[in-house]
This record gives C-alpha cells, structure tokens and sequence, in this order.
C-alpha cells in the first residue's frame, strides 16, 4: 500500500483527500518511482478545480512531476533498473503519491549532485521555461527579455534560462520582495507592478525600443499594458492566467508594432515533439548540474499538506516552487 493525495471530486483544492492505496505495477515499456519528492505546479489547482485543460476521470491523483528512485520496471525497459536515481514526470498525473509509475521515455537519469527536492521540481516549471524562450520565443544574446510574475516558479525559472541565454532580463513582480528574489537569480532589472506603469517602466529601460520577448504567466490586468511594451518583431509567450483572468488583446497593435503572440503548452509540446522535449529536459539537468539553473524552493512539506501547497500558490505567496515529501 502506498499514501497518494486523491481528487474524488472536481472542486476546492481544500477537498484533497489522503488515501491508502494499491502501489501501480508498471506496464510494459513503464517503471515505477518510490518518490521521494513531488513539485508542486500551479495547473496542478486548477486541474484539482476541473478548470484545467484535460479533465481526468475521478478519482484520480493529481501531479505531473517527482523524483526518487526506481523500484520496478516493466517488459522491454532497458534504460533504468532497480535503484535508479530519476526525475520524472506523469503524462497521465499521479506523482501526488508515494509511488507512480510512467513511461521510461519521461524519466531522466540524475546527476550525482543533484538533489531530489531540486530534481522534483526542475522538469515543469523550468521545462516549460526552456521551451518558451528557446523554441516559441527564439531569444536571443543581447535580447531584453520581460517576465512577468518573475519570482513564481514558472517566472523564476524564465529569469534564469534568460540570463543563462544571455539576455538582458527585466523581471515584473508586484512587491519589493519578490523583485529582490528575482535580482538575486539572474534579473538585471526589476519593476513593481504594484506601484509602477509596467509599460513607462519598460519603454525608460530600453530607450523607447520596448522588450524584444515577453514571457508572461500571469495574464489579467497586466496584458493591456504589456501589448503596449514590445518591440518590433517582438515575441509575446503567453504561458497562463495566473492573475485569474483571460485578458482580451486588440489585434491592431500586432499588427501594426510587428510583434507575434505565441502560445506555450508545455504538456502539449512533450505530447507532440517527444524527442525535441527529451533534448530540452536532458539540457536542463545538465545546467543544473554545473549550477547554471536551480530551483528555489519556497518551502518543503509534507505530502499530506498538498492542499496547503495548493492554496498557498492559488493566494501567489509562493517564491520559486514547493516541494512535497511522501
């Protein structure tokens, strides 16, 4: 038997539900984790909420990422064995558990260094940062890069990857705080959306020329002025609506600034570019382990406080990600 926290009900993150159940037996081409630590995501509330994008059959487990090690594998794995370290992550959800099994094809071998806390919540949020900035906003050295929403754990992630790529990066965030923590990962620049004209503030730190990519998880309120602060030929990556609501773009100002409105899903892209995601998640691990990316964990809890994790990110509380032990 194993713990898992259970949606038997689509509803309030509060609504959880801690259970005893059956380990998963790994199926062919399949291995099971023990996990050892489970990062937690913003879609992971909405999907619990039946808001998400996929509505799975109740009950499930929520969760799309963990590290641990491998305890089983299935018929014709013969890339992991017993006792594996890997980070992993679950096309069909279940990492809010003590075990879970997925395809050997989404689980990555850990370098020696790396930790499972920082392994388990390195593939979402940076994988989904890597993808946006490398393949759908093709940034470049020298680039500005704006991230709003920079000290969450999706924007983090943004700041890092920029500055790694060599951009100079401008990090949004509405309290003093969280700008201190994004200047601390990589941001050169840092705005209070609280208290500054994001679109004044851009326009005086870049001469006028306005961001040439950005990276924006939050939506809302903020999107009027952002259609307003690119560039030409600037590339707008619409991660999410973290700010709760899906904000209304008039088309003229694409069209007549030149700029492109680029959607991200991370899940959709592993789903149909398998082997580009492989690449990308793999070069991940690899700047993890010269210390050029690293998750910042906000807090570690216990997996039993999944809907405690939940609310806390839902009230944007969080900087960097959290992390849940089984």
């Amino acid at each position: 038997m194993m713990d898992a926290m259970v949606c038997e009900q689509y509803g309030p993150v509060k609504n959880l539900k801690h259970r005893q159940l059956t380990k998963p037996t790994p199926g062919p081409g399949e291995i099971r984790v023990r996990v050892s630590a489970v990062g937690v995501n913003f879609p992971d509330a909405l999907l619990v909420q039946g808001l998400y994008q996929v509505k799975p059959e109740l009950p499930f487990i929520p969760g799309i990422e963990c590290a641990g090690t491998v305890d089983a594998v299935g018929e014709r794995v013969s890339d992991f064995s017993p006792g594996d370290r890997v980070a992993a992550m679950s096309p069909r959800f279940g990492t809010y558990a003590a075990a879970v099994t997925v395809p050997a094809s989404h689980a990555y071998p850990l370098p020696p260094t790396l930790e499972f806390a920082q392994a388990g919540a390195l593939l979402c949020a940076h994988g989904t940062a890597y993808h946006a900035l490398v393949q759908r906003g093709a940034l470049q050295t020298g680039e500005t890069l704006l991230v709003t929403g920079a000290a969450g754990g999706t924007g983090l992630a943004a700041v890092q990857i920029g500055h790694a790529l060599g951009a100079r990066v401008i990090a949004a965030c509405s309290t003093q705080e969280k700008m201190d923590t994004a200047r601390q990962h990589g941001a050169d620049v840092a705005i209070n959306t609280s208290e500054d004209d994001i679109r004044e503030a851009v326009k005086s730190l870049t001469g006028g020329a306005g961001a040439d990519v950005i990276f924006d998880p939050v939506g809302g309120t903020l999107a009027g002025s952002l259609s307003r602060s690119l560039g030409w030929n600037g590339r707008w990556l619409i991660i999410g609506f973290a700010d709760g609501e899906i904000p209304q773009l008039p088309l003229n100002l694409p069209l007549v600034k030149g700029y492109s409105v680029v959607g991200v899903f991370w899940g959709s892209f592993c789903e149909n570019e398998p082997a580009q995601a492989q690449a990308n998640h793999q070069q991940l691990f690899n700047m993890a382990a010269v210390g050029t990316v690293q998750p910042r964990l906000h807090a570690v809890m216990p997996l039993t406080q999944a809907a405690n994790a939940l609310e806390t990110i839902q009230q944007r509380l969080v900087q960097g990600k959290i992390v849940l032990e089984p």
